[in-house]
Formats: structure tokens, sequence, C-alpha cells
């Protein structure tokens, strides 16, 4: 079992489901569950509960035995062995030839689950970022060649692979800001830059990367970038060193990577020349709710871990359960959460019913929201684990890094704010928006 938890085996991830025997209650559900998706609920969470969270102690076992951090246990291969084998697997991807072709609203659920042991199940399943976009973008855009080399042994889980965007040189929250150049010489392209926070770039079986980088510094402002597709290994590419977040080396790691006079063949283009912006738009919006909903699987889970805190420790002669202040903290953050999670599960109803531009407000929102909520709820947890909180006894502390970081990854909340306000400021002027 998950450590700090005082639940009976089997018992951690039903609280995501109904009692076996509820009270009747007549409710409207607002989004009911599939019988497909219901089917792919019930198998994850036994899966969760038989093979993930026992999983957890052993892989942290075997990872301080490597000595290290960006070791591949092989616990994850046997996870993802027994995932393969119950069905669980690409589960996150749209297209019925490459997975089981899951809306985002039937499968934002399963994310969720998921998120409860973020390190871990993501990656048995093969629903792990940024390997889940970088899939996605390969089946939108990449070529017969990219899908046979690239694609399916990313599906099979064979492999891992990278996103090259963000730079340490300019404000990367502007995607038209990037500077590492790609410059045509005959049949090939001569790539020369800077990227960081390339994850996953450390990752051991990390084989190809996705670069973004500038094509025609001369073109339209959203024209100007592209995207092409690079393996690691090739000459001139450097994985000069790993960026640890909050003091933690994560095993994926986020890499610093240089790129001098790389040259690549005109076939590593994904799409078209320029076609990079609109690419990098296509690959981001599912990604932002797999990182939402798994943002408030974590939630969810310390939630639980600050309830199972407060109910088993005593001060002044009393439960810490029963203070006022810890009662409001547990009220609080269910009502956060359930405000979070439906929030997301809108978007992803809209993104399958009318399109991801239709659903740009929503998509930013949940951004935006989600995290926030899942580290007010988490800050809550380590206040009343006491010292245990900000220890590595309890996945507390690693949660809080991990969910920090999502206030920058895929755009920084004040991005996603803009976006909001833009089209709420149209929405009221129309002639606002014409004229900035």
């Amino acid at each position: 079992m998950p450590p700090g938890t005082r639940d009976e085996p089997g018992s951690l991830s039903r609280r995501l489901t109904a009692p076996e025997n509820p009270t009747p209650v007549r409710r409207t559900r607002v989004f009911e569950l599939t019988d497909r998706a219901k089917e792919y609920q019930e198998k994850l969470l036994a899966f969760m509960d038989e093979r993930v969270y026992p999983a957890e102690a052993v892989y942290e076992a075997q990872m301080a035995a490597s000595g290290d951090p960006h070791f591949h246990p092989p616990v994850l291969e046997d996870l993802k062995a027994d995932a393969k084998k119950r069905g669980l697997w690409n589960l996150f991807h749209p297209h019925p030839e490459w997975g089981p072709g899951l809306t985002n609203l039937e499968y934002a659920p399963l994310a969720e689950i998921m998120g409860r042991s973020a390190h871990l199940a993501p990656e048995a399943t093969n629903c792990n970022a940024p390997d889940t976009g970088n899939m996605e973008v390969l089946t939108l855009f990449g070529t017969e060649e990219h899908k046979e080399k690239w694609l399916r042994p990313l599906l099979d889980g064979e492999i891992a692979s990278a996103f090259a965007m963000t730079e340490p040189a300019v404000a990367s929250s502007d995607a038209t800001n990037i500077q590492l150049r790609m410059e045509r010489d005959g049949d090939d392209y001569v790539l020369n830059g800077r990227k960081w926070w390339t994850s996953n770039a450390l990752h051991a079986n990390c084989k190809v990367l996705i670069v973004m980088g500038k094509t025609e510094p001369e073109a339209a402002t959203h024209r100007q970038q592209s995207m092409m597709v690079v393996p690691v290994d090739t000459p001139g590419v450097t994985v000069l060193r790993n960026l640890p977040v909050f003091g933690y080396q994560d095993r994926e790691g986020h890499a610093e990577v240089v790129f001098e006079d790389v040259r690549v063949p005109v076939t590593a283009l994904l799409a078209g020349e320029g076609d990079g912006f609109m690419i990098s738009q296509a690959r981001l919006g599912p990604g932002r709710i797999h990182h939402c909903m798994r943002a408030i699987g974590m939630a969810e889970r310390a939630l639980d871990l600050m309830i199972d805190r407060a109910q088993s420790r005593t001060t002044f002669g009393e439960p810490v359960a029963n203070r006022a202040n810890i009662q409001d903290w547990i009220a609080e953050s269910r009502i956060e959460i359930d405000m979070a999670r439906l929030l997301t599960l809108k978007a992803a109803h809209l993104m399958d019913t009318v399109g991801n531009r239709h659903a740009r407000t929503e998509i930013a929102a949940i951004k935006v929201a989600a995290p926030q909520v899942a580290l007010k709820v988490v800050d809550r947890a380590i206040q009343v684990h006491g010292g245990g909180g900000v220890s590595n006894d309890f996945p507390l502390a690693s949660m809080y890094a991990h969910l920090r970081t999502l206030r920058l990854a895929d755009g920084p909340d004040e991005v996603h704010k803009r976006t909001i306000a833009m089209r709420e400021l149209r929405r009221r002027e129309p002639q606002w928006g014409r004229t900035r």
C-alpha cells in the first residue's frame, strides 16, 4: 500500500467509485460514463490496487540501490507487461488504430486514477507525458517513415521520446520567441541552438526528440516555426545537463540540450515548413486535459492522506480531526477538488463535441485551476503531517514539487489567463479585439 495510508488492501482506489450499497439518491449525472469507460475504469482500479500501489516501495528500493537518478527500474517493465495483458495500454490514444479510441471525456477519469501514483501508473500504461503528446503528433503529422521508425516503438513502449521547445535565452511562454535555427542546406536541414526543460531526454530509453525551431525568420509571426524528428544520437546533439526540480532529480530528466550543426534530412520535417506553431497547438490541448486530471488524482490522494493523518494523531487530548480549522481544510478541499474536476470534464466534453478551438477558454481555465487547487490541498496535507509532510517518508513533498511545475509547463498561468481575458473582452466588445 502507499506509505502513510491506513486503508485495507484493495480499498484505496475504490474511493473513486460509488459504495457497494449506496443510499438511494435522486440526482442528475452531468457527465455519465459510457459503458466502455466504466469497463476500463474498473480494470484500471484493479490494476492500481493489485499492482501499482504495492510496486511503489519496490520502485523506491530499486532506484535507491542503483545510485543512478535516471535508472530504469525493472519493476516498471513488469508493470508494463501486466498492463498490456490486462488491455490497459495506450488508453490516451484517440485513434482506434493505435489504442482503444476513447474520447477525452472517457479518458479523463482514467487519467485521474493514474494521477494517484503519477510516477508509476502513467508510464506503466504507456500514458505518460511527453510520450503521449509526441505519439499524437506523429500520428497526425508524421510520414509513414516516421510512424514505422518512431511511432510504432513508442506505441509498443519499447522506446521513449522527448519534446524540445523551451529555450533558456528567450521567454518561451510566447512560442514565437523561439530562436533555434533550422536552415535548409540541399536535402538537409542544419540545426543550431539550445533548448532546456527537455523532459524525458535523460530517460534510459529515450531515442528521439521532436524539436521546434525557426525555419523562416522573415515569414508571418506564426509561420516562422517548424518541427522536426531528430534522433538523440544524431551528431551535434549534446545532452548537456539535467535540471533538478526543487532539488528532485526526476528519473526521466529535464535536460538542457545543445544543437551544434546538427544535420537531419528534409524528411525529418513534420507536416510542412512553417507548421510548427500549428502542431504545437494541436499537441498541447489534449495534453492539458491529461495533466489536469492527473493533478486532481494527486489532490484526491493528498486529501486521503490528510484525513488519515488527522484521525490518527492526537494533540492536547483530542484527535487532530476534531479541530475546526482541520475540518475546514477537509471541507474546502472536497469542494475545490470537485469544482476543478467538473470544469475539467466540461472542457473534455467540449473538446469532443465542438473541437479544441471552441474549447480554448475551458482548456485555459482548467490549466490554471487544476494545479492551483491540487497545490492547496497538498499544502494543507503537508501542514497536517507536520515535519513528516516535508520529508520523503510521505509522497506529499514530491507531489508539491511536481504540481508547482505544472503552473509553468504547457504554458504558465499568466498566458492562459490572458487567453481567457482576451476572449471575454471580445465577447463584450467585438470591436476591441480587432484593434489589438
